[in-house]
C-alpha cells in the first residue's frame, strides 16, 4: 500500500533453508535479527542454519533465543510485578538507577486467575421457574386429565408450557456479579498493587479482571502474527509464565510456558538458553467423524504423544487433515501441548488462520502485509501441497476418522478413556491399586452410599457420583464447534424433559465476552441456563481449582462413607486434589459431555444401552438422540460468530469493569509496601545481595525434608487452591486478624512470601514415604516427631541444618509455577535428588539456586538403599559451569 518495509531476508541463506521445520525458521529469524555476537553469536545461527545436523548431536546443542514478547497471567504475574518492584529496591539500595529495571519487551498481564465458583445457579429467574413451572405444568396435567378426561398428551403440553416459562424468566444470572464481586473483595489489595505496576513500569499492559482467560484474550486479540517494529518485519513469538500458552502455536505463533523466574530474565532482555530440539512431524489426514469433537481429537493426540515420548521436542502439524481443521480446533491441540509433554505444538500459518484473523477483527491491511511477509520469508503454508513438507527428526501420523468419543481421567490428563469404556474402567479404577488408575478400594466397600439433605430433599451419593460438572478451561472455551455444540444439546435436553439433579455444582465460564455474546446470539443461553449452567465468571475458575466450596452436606456425606465421587469439566488438567479435595475422580471431557454427565449423575453410565433420563411422559431419552452433528453446529458457527463481537468486546479490553475504574493505585517508581499487608511483601530475595558474586558452597550434612516418589507435581509442591484452616499458612492468616472466610488461594497470596512459604507442600494429596500416608506431613528425622512440612524446616533452620528433597520421576511436572522453587528455597532446601525432572521446573529451581541432581539411568533411592534417614553432603566445585 505504498509503504516500505524491511525484513530479514532468510531464504537468501541457502537450499538448507527449505528443509527446515517452520517452527525451527523461527528460531532461524530470531537469532539473525538478534546476532549481536554477545547474547545471541554467530555459532547460534549456523547451528539453527544447519538444525538436521544440530539436533542429531547427542549431548545436543545450545542456542539463544529472544523471543518478541511475554505474556503472563495474574497467579504467575503478581510475583514477577513483587519481584520487578523488590529489584527496583535492590538497585537502588546497591547505588544504582531503579528505572533500569524496566520491561524491554511487550509484556502483557491478563488477570484471569483470581475468580472463583463460589455461586453458582442464583439466577432470580430459578425461583419463577420453580414456582411457575410447577404450577403450569400441575394445573394442566389435573384440569385436563381429572377434569377432561385427557391422556398424558395434556401433561406433556403443561411441561412444554413449564420449559416457555422457564426460558421466558432466565435472566441475567446473580452468579456472575456475585463472584466478580467476591473476586475484587478478596483480591482488591492485589489488583491495586498490578494497577500501580502498569503505571509504573513501561512496555506492561495489564487486562482487567472480567475480560476472559489469558491464552483466549492472547488468541483473539494480543497475538501479533507479524511484528512491525518501525518498519522491521519478524515473526511473532513469545514465553509466558503459564504452561498453556502453548496454545497460541494454533495460530501459527511460536511460544511456550517458562517459569517466571526465566519470564522476568526475558522482559529485562536476556536471552533464553535452550537445546536446539528435535521435531516430531505430526501428519494428520482425513476427516473427523459427525459425532467427534476437538476435545476428543486433542485427548487421543496426548495420550498418542505421551506414549511416544516427545519432552523436550517440537511438535509440527502437518499433512492435508490439518488444512479441515479450524484454528480453534487447532489452538485445542497446541492448548495441551504440557499434558502430552513436547515444548511446542506447532500450526504453521496458512489461509485459515488469516481468516481466523479478519474473524476476529484484525484489519485488513495488517493481514494482508502478514500473507506478504511470511510468503516471502517462505513461513506461509499450505497442508496440501506435500512439496513443501520439511525434514523432520520422525514423523507420526494420525487419521481423524479413527477418533472416537473420550475423556481422560481419573487422575491425569493423558489417560484417555473411550466413553464406551467408561463404566467398565471407572469400576476397575475403583479396586487397582492407589495410584493414578487406582483407588484401592475394597470389594465389600464398592456399594457403599451416602445421604445428605439438599433443599429439603433427601439424596443418595454412590462411588462415580457427579457432584462438580464445569464447562471452563482456554482449552475448550475458545473453541465455537463445541461451546455451541454444548448449547445446542442443551436445548435439545430440555425439549427432551431433562434436567440437572440440584446438588451438582455446575457452571459455565467463558473465556472471554465473545463466547457469551455468540451464545446469547444463537438463543442457546436460556437453554444453558435452565440446566444450571449459569455464567459465573471469566476465568479458568475450576481447572485450576478455583471451584469453590461444595455444600457441607455433601462433603461429609463423601468422607463420611469414603466415596469417590466425580468433578466433570472441560479443562485441561485433573490431578489428584487440584479441581476438589472431595473429588477424587475427575474427567476432561468436551463441553458437550459434560452436560452429557451432569444430566445422567454419574460417570459410569453406558451411554450406548442406558438412557440419560427420561421425558415427562416416560420414555426413555438416549445421548444418540439429543447429539448435534459437526455438520449442524458447523451452520450455526457460521451465522453467528462474527467480527462485529470480537470489535465491540475488545474495543472495552483495557477498561475493564466499574469497579477496576475506580481502583486507586499509588503513584511513583518505587513501591510503598504496607508492613501489615497480608497480599504483597517485599520478598527476601535481595535482602543480601551484594555487587559482587558470592562463593559457591558445598552442602554438608544435609537432612532430607521429605521422600517422595513419582510425579509430583508443582501442585503438589506449590498448590494453588483454598487454604486449609489446619494448616501453616491458615495459622499466619488467623494470627493477623483474618477469619477463615478471608484466607483466599494460595494462588491468591504469591505476592507474600510468608504465605507461600507455609503454603510449600501443603497439597492435602501429598505422599511423603516418611509419613506412608496422603496429607502435608514430614518426620524431623533427629527427634523422630511428625509434624507440618513448613514447621519441620523451621525446626531445622533453628538447628542450621540444610535440606534436600529424594524424589522419583517427572519430578515438578504440571503448572509452570515458579513458587514451586522459591517456597522450598524459603524452606532451606539447597538440593533436589530425582531420577527425572520437568523441565521448566528444573529451570526454575537452578533459578534459585536449588541443585537439581539426578540419579544415573536406572537407578533411584530404592536400588541405592536410600532411606532418607541419612546425612547427605554434596561437594559442588567452585567453578562448576553448565
Amino acid at each position: 500500500d505504498g509503504k516500505e518495509y524491511k525484513f530479514f531476508d532468510l531464504p537468501s541463506l541457502g537450499s538448507s533453508y527449505d528443509k527446515l521445520p517452520f517452527s525451527i525458521r523461527v528460531l532461524l529469524e530470531s537469532a539473525v535479527r538478534n546476532c549481536d555476537n554477545f547474547q545471541v553469536k554467530e555459532q547460534d545461527v549456523e547451528a539453527i542454519l544447519d538444525w538436521e545436523k544440530s539436533q542429531a548431536v547427542p549431548e545436543g546443542v545450545e542456542v539463544a533465543f529472544k523471543p518478541a514478547r511475554v505474556i503472563l497471567q495474574d497467579f504467575t504475574g503478581v510475583p514477577a510485578v513483587v519481584d520487578f518492584a523488590a529489584m527496583r529496591d535492590a538497585v537502588k539500595k546497591l547505588g544504582g538507577d531503579p528505572d533500569r529495571i524496566n520491561p524491554v519487551c511487550p509484556s502483557d498481564l491478563v488477570i484471569d486467575h483470581s475468580v472463583q465458583v463460589d455461586f453458582v445457579r442464583t439466577s432470580t429467574s430459578l425461583v419463577c421457574m420453580k414456582v411457575l413451572g410447577f404450577l403450569s405444568s400441575y394445573f394442566y396435567c389435573n384440569y385436563f386429565v381429572h377434569y377432561n378426561g385427557t391422556s398424558r398428551s395434556a401433561c406433556n403440553f403443561g411441561y412444554a408450557l413449564y420449559i416457555r416459562i422457564c426460558i421466558i424468566y432466565a435472566l441475567r444470572p446473580d452468579a456472575l456479579q456475585k463472584n466478580q464481586d467476591l473476586e475484587f473483595e478478596r483480591n482488591k489489595e492485589r489488583f491495586m498493587f498490578l494497577k500501580w505496576g502498569a503505571k509504573a513500569f513501561q512496555n506492561m499492559l495489564i487486562v482487567p479482571p472480567g475480560s476472559g482467560i489469558v491464552h483466549q484474550v492472547n488468541l483473539e486479540y494480543l497475538a501479533r502474527v507479524v511484528f512491525d517494529s518501525e518498519g522491521v518485519l519478524y515473526p511473532d513469538s513469545v514465553v509466558g509464565t503459564d504452561s498453556h500458552t502453548t496454545m497460541i502455536n494454533g495460530l501459527g505463533v511460536l511460544g511456550w510456558g517458562v517459569g517466571g523466574i526465566e519470564a522476568e530474565a526475558v522482559m529485562l532482555g536476556q536471552a533464553i538458553s535452550m537445546l536446539l530440539p528435535k521435531v516430531v512431524g505430526y501428519k494428520i489426514t482425513g476427516q473427523l467423524n459427525q459425532y467427534a469433537t476437538s476435545t476428543d481429537l486433542v485427548l487421543t493426540i496426548t495420550k498418542h504423544l505421551r506414549q511416544l515420548g516427545v519432552v523436550g521436542k517440537f511438535v509440527e502439524f502437518f499433512g492435508s487433515g490439518v488444512a479441515e481443521l479450524s484454528i480453534a480446533d487447532r489452538a485445542t491441540i497446541s492448548n495441551m501441548c504440557p499434558e502430552y509433554g513436547a515444548t511446542v505444538g506447532f500450526f504453521p500459518v496458512d489461509k485459515n488462520s488469516l481468516a481466523y484473523l479478519r474473524q476476529t477483527n484484525r484489519s485488513e491491511n495488517k493481514v494482508r502485509l502478514m500473507e506478504e511477509y511470511l510468503k516471502s520469508v517462505r513461513m506461509f503454508r499450505n497442508y496440501t501441497d506435500e512439496s513443501e513438507d520439511p525434514v523432520f527428526s520422525e514423523v507420526v501420523t494420525l487419521d481423524l476418522a479413527t477418533v472416537v468419543s473420550s475423556v481422560s481421567g481419573p487422575k491425569r490428563p493423558h489417560d484417555r478413556v473411550p466413553v464406551v469404556d467408561m463404566p467398565t474402567d471407572f469400576r476397575q479404577c475403583l479396586t487397582n491399586k492407589i495410584g493414578f488408575k487406582g483407588f484401592g478400594l475394597p470389594e465389600d466397600k464398592l456399594n457403599a452410599s451416602g445421604s445428605f439433605i439438599h433443599e429439603g430433599r433427601e439424596y443418595v451419593l454412590h462411588h462415580g457420583s457427579v457432584v462438580i460438572a464445569a464447562i471452563t478451561s482456554c482449552t475448550n472455551t475458545s473453541n465455537p464447534s463445541v461451546m455451541l455444540g454444548a448449547g445446542l444439546l442443551a436445548k435439545k435436553a430440555i425439549d427432551a424433559g431433562l434436567t440437572v439433579l440440584p446438588y451438582i455444582k455446575t457452571s459455565l465460564s467463558p473465556g472471554s465476552g465473545v463466547v457469551t455474546y455468540y451464545l446469547k446470539e444463537s438463543g442457546v443461553i436460556p437453554y444453558l441456563t435452565a440446566l444450571g449452567f449459569d455464567i459465573v465468571g471469566y476465568g479458568c475458575m475450576t481447572c485450576i481449582g478455583n471451584s469453590g466450596p461444595l455444600p457441607e452436606s455433601i462433603a461429609e456425606a463423601i468422607e463420611k462413607n469414603d466415596l469417590v465421587c466425580c468433578g466433570v469439566l472441560s479443562g485441561n488438567r485433573n490431578f489428584e486434589g487440584r479441581i476438589h479435595p472431595n473429588t477424587r475422580a475427575n474427567y476432561l471431557a468436551s463441553p458437550l459431555l459434560v452436560i452429557a454427565y451432569a444430566i445422567a449423575g454419574r460417570v459410569d453410565i453406558d451411554f450406548e444401552k442406558e438412557p440419560l433420563g427420561h421425558s415427562p411422559d416416560g420414555k426413555p431419552v438416549f445421548l444418540h438422540e439429543i447429539w448435534p452433528l459437526r455438520n449442524e453446529i458447523h451452520d450455526v458457527e457460521q451465522k453467528y460468530v462474527i467480527p462485529a463481537m470480537f470489535r465491540e468486546v475488545y474495543a472495552k479490553i483495557e477498561t475493564g469493569s466499574s469497579n477496576w475504574a475506580n481502583l486507586k493505585a499509588p503513584e511513583g517508581k518505587l513501591y510503598p509496601w504496607d508492613p501489615s499487608s497480608t497480599y504483597i511483601k517485599n520478598p527476601p530475595f535481595f535482602e543480601a545481595m551484594t555487587k559482587e558474586l558470592p562463593n559457591i558452597e558445598p552442602i554438608e550434612e544435609a537432612r532430607v525434608l521429605l521422600n517422595l516418589g513419582d510425579s509430583v507435581t508443582t501442585d503438589h509442591i506449590s498448590p494453588a487452591g483454598s487454604i486449609a484452616r489446619n494448616s501453616p499458612a491458615a495459622r499466619y492468616l488467623a494470627a493477623r486478624g483474618l477469619t477463615p472466610r478471608e484466607f483466599n488461594s494460595y494462588g491468591s497470596r504469591r505476592g507474600n512470601d510468608a504465605v507461600m512459604a507455609r503454603g510449600t507442600f501443603a497439597n492435602i494429596r501429598l505422599v511423603n514415604k516418611f509419613v506412608g500416608q496422603a496429607g502435608p506431613k514430614t518426620i524431623h528425622i533427629p527427634s523422630g516427631e511428625m509434624m507440618d512440612v513448613f514447621d519441620a524446616a523451621e525446626r531445622y533452620r533453628k538447628e542450621k541444618v540444610p535440606l534436600i528433597a529424594l524424589v522419583g520421576k517427572d519430578y515438578g511436572s504440571g503448572s509452570s509455577r515458579d513458587w514451586a522453587a522459591k517456597g522450598p528455597f524459603l524452606l532451606g532446601l539447597r538440593a533436589v535428588i530425582a531420577e527425572s525432572y520437568e523441565r521448566i521446573h528444573r529451570s526454575n529451581l537452578v533459578g534459585m539456586g536449588i541443585v537439581p541432581l539426578q540419579y544415573l539411568e536406572g537407578q533411584n533411592a530404592e536400588s541405592l538403599g536410600l532411606t532418607g534417614k541419612e546425612k547427605y553432603t554434596i561437594r559442588i566445585p567452585e567453578n562448576i559451569r553448565p
